[in-house]
């Protein structure tokens, strides 16, 4: 039954996993939206495996003629499998440190609420950027996927000589239609309207500069009282900056974004995902049984130094359909 982080919370049984899962749901975009499939079961071994189909290309439907038939066609798809992994932290307290300050718990609750901000960084982190051959223990994410599909949108590929897109010099109104005739282009591949675009801070700090001069832009506020930006009804989401440090998920980067050489290495340039999040688009995998689990330190027993852990899943990301997400690449943004 596909579960989602709002349902794991009505079936934790105690305040500290209800805590948990409302820190990672209020605080995370992706595992705000994503639905999980929770199929996977253990047969035995150490590895846990969601096999898949993803389809690849789309059917059409024609009229036919009086006595005679249609022409068979076929969809296209391509048979994908993804292991499930943990994925979580620990830490340790000392008996003493937990007793000190006004809450007897504040160190054990600062090192919980910081694992949780960790571990829904690099959730963020691998969806877009996760790659198995550089970490096994993960996933592969959006960019891996995505490369070389008929949703991966060049600027060089469609008119662009430069290889990139420069948003950093629009001073009109008819610069900024002309700029985001890329983006809807790039959005028109997708098999549905995505329910959000993800950026970086600067790359959507220009997208909605864009927006504002085409009057394509609006803002309202989420369930959780916080602004949300939109640009012809889509969201527009800033996935922050990976766990442990203050490099964004989705990085201005230098490339060369003609692929040929000649234009040599270009800095500052920025890439937007576009998702629709379905259990027929991009959802995640998890085990039977609970999504979210929590051990606080046990200072009843013997021993200086205990151990606390935050883990979630085992659980992956899966794409089922390649049209139903997408990336612009090689935007000009600093």
């Amino acid at each position: 039954m596909p579960v989602t982080l709002a349902e794991a919370k009505n079936n934790a049984t105690d305040d500290v996993d209800v805590q948990v899962i409302d820190e990672f749901s209020k605080s995370s975009d992706i595992l705000n939206r994503l639905t999980f499939d929770d199929v996977v079961s253990p047969t035995g071994g150490d590895t846990l495996t969601y096999g898949y189909r993803r389809l690849i290309t789309q059917v059409s439907a024609d009229f036919r003629a009086i006595n005679s038939e249609y022409t068979p066609t076929e969809v296209t798809t391509q048979r994908y499998t993804v292991d499930l992994k943990p994925l979580g932290g620990a830490f340790q307290v000392d008996r003493v440190v937990a007793r000190i300050g006004a809450a007897a718990s504040g160190a054990v609750a600062l090192n919980m609420s910081q694992k949780i901000k960790a571990a829904r960084a690099k959730f963020a982190d691998a969806v877009i950027n996760g790659d198995t051959a550089v970490d096994s223990n993960g996933f592969d994410g959006l960019s891996k996927i995505l490369t070389g599909t008929s949703t991966e949108y060049l600027p060089a590929s469609n008119g662009v000589a430069a290889g990139y897109v420069d948003w950093t010099t629009i001073a009109s109104k008819a610069d900024a239609m002309a700029a985001l005739r890329h983006v809807d282009d790039w959005l028109a591949s997708l098999d549905e309207t995505p329910d959000v675009i993800y950026g970086n801070r600067k790359t959507l700090s220009l997208f909605k500069a864009l927006a504002m001069w085409t009057d394509q832009y609006d803002k309202t506020q989420d369930a959780f009282g916080r602004e949300v930006t939109r640009y012809n009804g889509v969201d527009l989401v800033d996935l922050k900056t990976k766990a442990g440090s203050n490099q964004d998920v989705i990085p201005l980067v230098t490339r060369d974004p003609d692929g040929a050489g000649a234009g040599g290495n270009v800095t500052g340039l920025g890439d937007l995902y576009a998702v629709r999040y379905g259990l027929d688009g991009f959802h995640g995998v998890s085990v039977v049984g609970d999504l979210v689990q929590t051990w606080l330190p046990d200072f009843t027993q013997a021993g200086a130094v205990k151990t606390g852990e935050v883990e979630m899943g085992p659980l992956a990301v899966v794409l089922k359909a390649t049209k139903a997400a997408g990336v612009l690449r090689n935007i000009k943004s600093a």
